[in-house]
């Protein structure tokens, strides 16, 4: 019997370090696309936009093949072919589990784990997420938490960055962003910043047995991504090299530390709750690059 593995979160937590290492790992199978956003356009009514969207990536994949005197590339010779297996599932205009899961399982052959990571499902409401668990025999829930503050800072960055007319993050527009945000006018940034919403939909709508809550500084430097494998019932794996996502450079200031830290504390207790323990590198919450 299959696992179907889903990570719901957490936002800038690096779930696509760890969908790059599970992605090479021989007992697993994940589709190209890493984060499918189905569940949550199906609670939003949003999948016309969610096949529209993937149409688009697809014409513009198709454009830059067209473009190549040597052809495709394999690696985008397969993500055409799993965008247009995906773009079937949604050409279906409604909630199709069945084609959901036969799509998360084309291709597996003798492998263990199939499944997704989009961090937004953090953000489903608990009945969403108890049916999800129950969609298959054995689902299992992953949520990987990073330092509060040193998430916070990375998602003020991005936001930052996307709303520069040339992508450039400065101290300015993210000291903006951060202010926003601390006074309740960044409503998405909070959202996933709110661990303790999450922890506690999990807990109510998911087996304890099939929810696992690790952290980021601890799968990518420690012994996490071996408890993850453990969790999947998989052999253990070293981490490659694959970069991280880190963003543009930029520190923050001490005071802008000390109100995000006060800000997060509920964050912190959360998490410590959950974890069983407070991670080593938040004890300060500390900022990093």
């Amino acid at each position: 019997m299959s696992v179907v593995f889903l990570c719901v979160g957490a936002a800038k937590a690096g779930t696509s370090w760890l969908h790059a290492q599970l992605s090479n790992h021989p007992e697993c199978h994940f589709r190209t696309l890493k984060e499918l956003h189905y569940f949550n356009a199906l609670e939003d009514g949003k999948l016309n936009r969610e096949l529209r969207k993937h149409r688009d990536q697809q014409a513009a994949v198709l454009d830059r093949v067209a473009r190549r005197a040597d052809g495709p590339s394999d690696a985008q010779i397969q993500r055409l072919a799993d965008r247009g297996a995906w773009l079937d599932v949604l050409e279906r205009r409604g909630e199709d589990l069945e084609a959901y899961l036969a799509y998360l399982h084309a291709g597996q052959e003798t492998r263990k784990v199939v499944g997704e990571m989009t961090p937004a499902y953090a953000l489903l409401p608990a009945e969403r997420l108890e049916k999800m668990a129950k969609m298959a025999p054995d689902v299992r829930f992953l949520y990987l938490l990073r330092d509060p503050v040193e998430r916070l800072w990375s998602h003020v960055r991005m936001m930052a960055g996307r709303r520069a007319d040339d992508g450039v993050v400065t101290a300015k527009s993210s000291a903006h962003i951060l202010e926003r945000t601390l006074h309740g006018a960044e409503d998405q940034i909070a959202m996933r910043s709110d661990y303790a919403s999450a922890i506690n939909k999990l807990a109510a709508s998911v087996p304890r047995a099939k929810v696992i809550f690790e952290v980021f500084e601890d799968v990518v430097a420690g012994d996490g991504l071996n408890r993850i494998c453990d969790f999947l019932g998989i052999s253990r794996m070293k981490p490659d090299s694959a970069p991280i996502h880190a963003g543009q450079t930029l520190e923050m200031t001490p005071k802008q530390r000390e109100m995000s830290r006060k800000w997060l504390e509920n964050q912190y207790v959360a998490a410590q709750a959950a974890l069983g323990r407070m991670p080593a590198a938040w004890a300060h919450g500390g900022v990093s690059t």
